[in-house]
């Protein structure tokens, strides 16, 4: 009982409940409105025929008396489906006619009867005088009434029927109703038992359970696709959280007990000189925390999507260039050449410090990996097909592809030994800025046919419809 009161709480349910209650009422005062404008209709030509034949008989009687009034009646009353003929004395007795008997009380009016009576007929006990009747009474000039009448079996037999048919058509709807409801409401019980214990699953800390999916299309699908990409979102957020509280207990413990040991000897040093050298590496040391824990709220904004307000429409070629004459330079200190091949006039609706540093980190990375390999950096924007892709191809040691998905978390560097300055955070910011900009990063080998040194290009790749 409580899984069915459970479904009456659902508002598809009642709304269907009150949709079948309001076609019900709908179809009842229809159906009553029918049937009394059916039978008021029928009364008026019962009375427009009895009228008739009321003349008819006034006029006979006043052509040839009483011989020829009893003659016509006689007549009438033979045919098949006659009317109700009857002459009755001053005192109500029934002296001729094709009735045994009226109720009582009948003859005392002259004129339409308006409200229905009963009457026997011939070859009838009064245990089955059931039958109703309509009827015009005229008093002749010697005191004798006149009876003129129809049967109402025909308009009552019409309103039994409707009121069958209305009984049985709500009733075919009602059991139509209940055995649609009843399937549709275990299905939608099914899945919500099913919603309920994958629910209780995720309570319990199992972020990896995801609601189900039916494949139909409906409300509890587009439902469950929803929780599931906010669920596949916490799990991620989650996820980053852990790598984050783990690597830092690994990566930031090094240089802070590196900070607190220079500390400690800038405090034993006696040479105001190599004091000054200690406290400067100190700064130094410092200043590296003081990045890494900036990049890291950076990903986290932009990960929780909070400087997504600050989204305009910005000229991505613009960005570009200007990027590859800033770290132009740095690259020919390094002992590299950088070159840039931009297509002109690519806007983009995106944040443009968001972008520019994504560019700044993976032009940095390529310097700094392609240094002792030499070589040339070359940046490309262009559109292909329904993407916009801006890459940064370098020829150092490249990245193993099965390390691909690695590089890309939090804190992870390839270099083992951290002999390469960084914080393996370039990377995660990327690809939250290309998440925030609905866009996708891709790595993959410049030169895919070479033994070694095949470099390594990172592509980003907006949508074209973003543009």
């Amino acid at each position: 009982m409580s899984r069915f009161w459970l479904l009456f709480k659902s508002t598809a349910v009642r709304l269907s409940a009150l949709y079948i209650i309001l076609f019900a009422l709908c179809a009842a005062t229809l159906v009553f409105y029918v049937t009394a404008m059916s039978e008021n209709l029928l009364t008026s030509q019962i009375r427009t025929a009895v009228r008739q034949e009321v003349e008819q008989v006034q006029r006979a009687y006043d052509a040839g008396g009483m011989n020829l009034l009893l003659r016509v009646m006689e007549r009438r009353a033979r045919q098949p489906g006659a009317n109700l003929y009857i002459i009755a004395g001053p005192s109500g007795d029934i002296l001729a006619g094709n009735v045994a008997s009226v109720e009582p009380g009948v003859f005392l009016q002259s004129g339409w009867t308006e409200t229905p009576f009963r009457y026997q007929r011939y070859a009838e006990n009064a245990v089955s005088r059931n039958h109703m009747a309509l009827a015009e009474i005229f008093i002749l000039d010697n005191g004798m009434r006149v009876l003129i009448g129809r049967d109402l079996g025909e308009p009552e037999a019409f309103r039994v029927l409707v009121r069958q048919a209305l009984m049985i058509a709500l009733a075919i709807m009602g059991l139509g109703a209940i055995i649609i409801w009843f399937g549709i409401g275990r299905n939608a019980l099914k899945r919500i038992d099913r919603v309920s214990a994958a629910s209780k699953k995720i309570m319990a800390g199992d972020l990896s359970q995801r609601l189900p999916v039916s494949g139909s299309g409906d409300e509890f699908d587009r439902l469950s696709v929803s929780l599931n990409a906010m669920l596949e979102r916490i799990e991620k957020l989650n996820e980053g959280l852990r790598q984050v509280s783990d690597n830092i207990a690994h990566d930031l413990k090094t240089p802070l007990t590196r900070l607190r040991n220079k500390a400690v000897d800038a405090l034993d040093r006696q040479d105001e000189d190599l004091r000054h050298s200690a406290l400067e590496g100190i700064i130094a040391e410092s200043d590296q925390l003081i990045r890494t824990f900036n990049a890291l709220l950076m990903i986290s904004r932009v990960e929780a999507g909070s400087v997504a307000a600050e989204m305009s429409s910005v000229e991505l070629s613009s960005i570009v260039t200007d990027s590859a004459e800033l770290y132009e330079p740095v690259a020919e200190e390094a002992g590299l050449s950088l070159s840039a091949e931009i297509e002109p006039e690519i806007t983009i609706e995106g944040n443009r410090e968001l972008i520019g540093q994504a560019i700044f980190n993976l032009i940095d990375n390529a310097i700094k990996y392609s240094a002792d390999q030499g070589g040339a950096i070359i940046l490309k924007l262009h559109r292909r097909d329904k993407h916009i892709c801006l890459s940064v191809a370098d020829h150092g040691p490249g990245i193993p592809e099965d390390r691909r998905a690695d590089v890309v978390k939090r804190f992870v560097r390839l270099d083992e030994s951290r002999s390469k300055p960084g914080t393996g955070l370039g990377l995660s910011l990327v690809e939250a800025v290309m998440e925030l900009h609905h866009g996708s990063l891709e790595l993959s080998d410049t030169k895919p046919d070479a033994q070694d040194a095949r470099g390594l290009t990172v592509t980003l790749l907006f949508n074209a419809s973003e543009a």
